[in-house]
């Protein structure tokens, strides 16, 4: 068995609705890091409720990627945001 299918063998199927505009950039969003909406949906989740599975990922390694040009000098911003995101 594949660890793809190893993997969704423990998974829950859960239906969420979505406004037009979020679907449509969450769809964007998954299209542009190459995931899929479950991924990015999944990985979401497990940031707002605290679930970490391995090493950390900080959001801000991929700010090259975002089409900023301002991303150096907000580099302290950025990071403190998300190792202490306001709610």
């Amino acid at each position: 068995m594949s660890s793809t299918l190893c993997m969704l063998a423990y998974m829950q199927r859960t239906t969420v609705k979505l406004p037009d505009e979020l679907d449509a950039r969450l769809r964007h969003e998954a299209q542009r890091r190459g995931s899929t909406v479950s991924e990015l949906t999944r990985e979401a989740i497990e940031n707002l409720l605290g679930v970490h599975h391995g090493k950390r990922r900080l959001l801000a390694a991929a700010a090259g990627a975002s089409g900023r040009d301002d991303i150096s000098e907000r580099i302290e911003e950025i990071l403190a945001n998300e190792v202490l995101p306001s709610h």
